[in-house]
């Protein structure tokens, strides 16, 4: 049977850097190595490892030949399952299953990133995701973790960040061609609708509620598609919408909690994991 020389992790681990950052100098920076170290280590890799040219260099920049783009994808998938063995050895008793409960409206902009960085340092635990109102959550017994909104002064757990409401519509909607103005909002049990509702009142704008739902991809592909306005949280605004304000006759949103509640009857290493990743993903 053929030998094949073999590829250190680390080696590995600088090359997706460089791929990642696009240069060797901030590649560097990245694994804690200097520009010169880096540059040794994927010289051996390309002419006495693999015998392939991995780089293309262009300026300072530095793109991946077709060979390199190879390279990638299996380096990734390896150091995915390196990590993964490290932490199952390391850590055998990180199984089992953590519920968390959240907002429709978290779901998309910050569970992937928060999920997919947990799952690759604890690939054993089953997470179970519960979407429900804020005040449907807090009244459940049986979730360990809940992301929650709340108003100024009625925050409960630990604070994740404070965002502002604010009025968003499709680029082509024009709020003062459409009386009353049609609105897009959660169902009633959700404040922050009577948040905007009470808004609009102290200004005496007319509105109604056009289009009612309780999942934020339905609001936002109504108000995508120009047919109503929406009030939501600034984070996510998607790139297709335009932010409206005083100089289209809206008034001013308050700013809201996110919060983060921890189920103290069922405390575990394992929610406290969790939920340091919550936290660190809220940061984003």
């Amino acid at each position: 049977m053929s030998q094949f020389p073999s590829i250190d992790t680390e080696v590995l681990r600088t090359f997706v850097a460089i791929a990642d950052e696009g240069g060797f100098t901030r590649a560097g920076e990245r694994v804690n190595r200097t520009q010169s170290a880096v540059s040794m280590q994927m010289k051996r890799l390309e002419e006495d490892v693999l015998q392939r040219q991995l780089f293309q260099r262009d300026g300072r920049q530095v793109k991946l030949t077709a060979e390199g783009q190879v390279l990638l994808g299996y380096a990734r998938r390896i150091l995915k399952l390196h990590s993964e063995v490290f932490n199952t050895l390391r850590e055998p008793h990180m199984v089992g299953l953590v519920r968390i409960g959240t907002p429709d409206d978290y779901v998309m902009r910050f569970l992937p990133g928060i999920l997919s960085r947990f799952a690759l340092s604890y690939p054993l635990i089953q997470i179970e995701v519960h979407c429900e109102s804020s005040k449907q959550l807090l009244q459940r017994q049986d979730l360990d973790l809940s992301i929650v909104t709340r108003k100024p002064g009625s925050e409960i757990g630990q604070l994740l960040r404070k965002e502002r409401f604010v009025w968003a519509a499709a680029q082509c909607f024009t709020p003062h061609e459409q009386m009353p103005l049609p609105l897009a909002m959660f169902n009633s049990d959700c404040f922050c609708r009577l948040w905007a509702c009470n808004a609009l009142d102290a200004i005496g704008l007319d509105y109604r509620i056009a289009y009612n739902s309780s999942s934020l991809s339905a609001i936002m592909a109504v108000v995508s598609a120009g047919l109503a306005v929406t009030a939501q949280l600034e984070s996510l605004i998607t790139p297709d919408l335009r932010i409206l304000g005083e100089n289209e006759g809206l008034p001013e949103l308050p700013e809201a909690s996110i919060m983060l509640v921890r189920n103290l009857n069922t405390p575990s290493p394992i929610t406290e994991c969790l939920a340091e990743h919550i936290i660190e993903g809220f940061k984003l």
